[in-house]
């Protein structure tokens, strides 16, 4: 196994030197032909095939820096100063730092030593959870009560439910899976958020049905039914919470489940009965600091550790939305998630300290969980890094140019559907595919055909497909931050999840081409 790492390592390294010696590649229009699919196909190959995240990210930024640099002697200075400082240092990945990674992890650590989330899982349990299966189904009300975004979701769910399926012995891979499955697309089945905004801006005044903002908005809601992606994705997620889908524990269609599941199969079983969360010798993003309980001497726990920060998180985050989009009518509802975090936090911080933590322990135990979101840290910051190599290098434009000449009316929705899988997938974003997809989708959907039912399964299509690859790509900041909210290996989450999330986009495939086939 070793051997083959190696010989992975060295080719890429032998293909990086080879391609900088051959100089600068010609820029095609937006893109540099198959090239510019390179980096961050690389990338995910090679996480796939190692299962070493950060290596694997920064050989495709490496590769992207070797097609749209100048020169081979200058690709040093192209990473670093091209790619590396530009996207850690922007503003974007400066929220992601401060917000859901230290914020969240200083809170994390704040609970280990105040025992809060320990003693919210056993009041959760009295009340709820009598063993596995209701821990994984209250994971999954979690994830669709926090569904105001991907990022958000993943990180508000883990975080919650994260002590009670430990206790239930949850794997981590099952618990990564529903949170993962209950982010993204419950924002988008259940939009009271910014996504029918931010969407119905890209899409406005590309086809005459939708020339201003508030029909684009409206739109959105109308094709909700369709964005069949997203409904499977959630369907299927709660079925396995349930322990009520065919090829997984629960129900076996014998004694041996079908091969979608052999992986998550192998942790459930593992996690039931042998209490191991995660697989032996698994990475998981958040340290161990993070994962152990080291409660102060004489501090008394209560509810009031875990839910005065949560509530004052929740209640930040969400009142001046709610009050701003259904009082006051505003098309830029007030989102004060960064702001929600930090205040968290300090509600954390007082409330130790009146409770009796000394200040130096109580600031101890953030800068603990601070440090425990490192890996964290850096796989994000590579991941946004990759992110921006493949706008640079013209990944999208290029899939989208390759993909055109297959465009038949029975087959759009479907194509769009996969399109966006594939390019959300290889850019690790969906709002990111939304913005290169959309203005080009809507006014080929209606090119072909101005039926609006027919535009409407176009529209979901694209919705679904792009919320697919964000979930399951290993460069998604959701992904990252799911494995890291949940204490799982990233590249077990992805191995275990994909299969599932397979299943339901190629459902949502066959469902789009048949009500195709009625409108044509």
């Amino acid at each position: 196994m070793k051997r083959r790492y190696i010989l992975l390592w060295v080719s890429a390294l032998v293909f990086l030197v080879a391609l900088a010696a051959v100089g600068r590649i010609p820029l095609q229009g937006e893109h540099y032909g198959i090239w510019s699919v390179l980096p961050p196909a690389v990338a995910i190959i090679l996480a796939f095939a190692t299962r070493d995240v950060v290596s694997s990210l920064f050989v495709g930024i490496a590769l992207g820096a070797v097609i749209s640099g100048e020169r081979w002697y200058t690709l040093p200075q192209d990473i670093v100063q091209g790619y590396l400082i530009p996207s850690v240092g922007s503003e974007a990945y400066a929220l992601i730092l401060l917000v859901y990674l230290w914020a969240l992890g200083g809170l994390i650590g704040l609970w280990t030593r105040t025992g809060g989330a320990q003693v919210f899982a056993e009041w959760a349990g009295s009340k709820l959870v009598v063993g596995p299966r209701t821990a994984k189904f209250f994971a999954w009300i979690m994830g669709i009560v926090f569904h105001q975004g991907g990022t958000i979701s993943t990180v508000l769910t883990g975080t919650t439910v994260r002590p009670v399926c430990d206790q239930n012995r949850v794997s981590h891979e099952e618990l990564s899976y529903i949170v993962d499955s209950t982010a993204s697309p419950a924002a988008t089945l259940i939009p009271f958020n910014v996504w029918p905004i931010y969407v119905g801006g890209l899409v406005v005044g590309t086809i005459p049905p939708l020339e201003t903002v508030s029909q684009s908005i409206g739109f959105f809601f109308t094709a909700l039914p369709f964005n069949f992606y997203a409904w499977f994705a959630v369907v299927f997620t709660l079925l396995f919470a349930i322990e009520r889908m065919p090829f997984l524990p629960g129900r076996l269609w014998g004694d041996v489940p079908i091969v979608v599941g052999r992986k998550m199969t192998r942790a459930i079983i593992r996690a039931r009965q042998t209490g191991q969360l995660n697989r032996p010798g698994a990475q998981p993003l958040a340290s161990e600091e993070l994962s152990t309980l080291r409660i102060a001497e004489g501090y008394r726990s209560g509810l009031i550790d875990f839910l005065g920060p949560m509530g004052t998180l929740l209640g930040v985050a969400i009142l001046p939305y709610v009050y701003t989009f259904f009082i006051l009518k505003r098309e830029e509802p007030t989102l004060l998630i960064a702001e929600a975090f930090l205040l968290a936090v300090l509600v954390g911080i007082v409330i130790a300290i009146v409770k009796g933590m000394s200040l130096k322990a109580t600031i101890g135990a953030v800068i603990d969980g601070c440090k425990g979101v490192t890996i964290g840290a850096i796989v994000l910051a590579l991941a946004v890094t990759l992110k921006t190599v493949a706008d640079s290098v013209g990944t999208a434009p290029y899939i989208i140019e390759v993909t055109s000449g297959f465009l038949t009316p029975i087959v759009l929705p479907a194509l769009l559907l996969v399109l966006g899988m594939v390019i959300a997938f290889s850019t690790g974003t969906s709002w990111g595919t939304y913005a290169v997809i959309f203005p080009v989708a809507m006014p080929l959907a209606y090119a072909i055909n101005q039926d609006p039912f027919f535009l409407t399964l176009c529209f979901g299509a694209v919705l679904g497909g792009s919320v697919f690859g964000d979930q399951c790509s290993p460069i998604s900041d959701t992904t990252i931050l799911s494995s890291l909210a949940t204490g799982s290996d990233l590249m077990d989450h992805v191995f275990t999840q994909i299969p599932l999330a397979l299943t339901a986009a190629g459902l949502a495939a066959v469902v789009y081409t048949l009500m195709a086939a009625f409108v044509v």
